[in-house]
């Protein structure tokens, strides 16, 4: 259960840092500069909760994938879900 947690805070903070970045497409807006500093803590705490379940390179191994996992795949959520939006603005047409 202690890794299902540190997993899970380990997405929310990559989902928050993307979410703040400038590049991101799942939002009109960025969001402000506040998000990024939350999502930097809430990914240091989910290495603090990896490490204390699993040790220190097992724990740095499980961040770093949890957060790559969840890197790769906002993009592609943003693309899906922008295609689903220019696909239901052909049919109104």
């Amino acid at each position: 259960m202690v890794i299902v947690c540190a997993f899970l805070l380990s997405v929310l903070g990559a989902v928050l840092l993307y979410l703040s970045h400038e590049q991101q497409r799942l939002l009109r807006r960025p969001l402000p500069f506040g998000a990024r500093m939350a999502g930097t803590v809430i990914v240091f705490a989910s290495v603090w909760i990896w490490w204390a379940a699993s040790g220190v390179a097992a724990g740095i191994a499980g961040t770093l994938t949890s957060l790559m996992l969840a890197w790769v795949a906002l993009p592609y959520l943003a693309w899906w879900r922008d295609r689903r939006a220019v696909a239901a603005r052909a049919q109104k047409r």
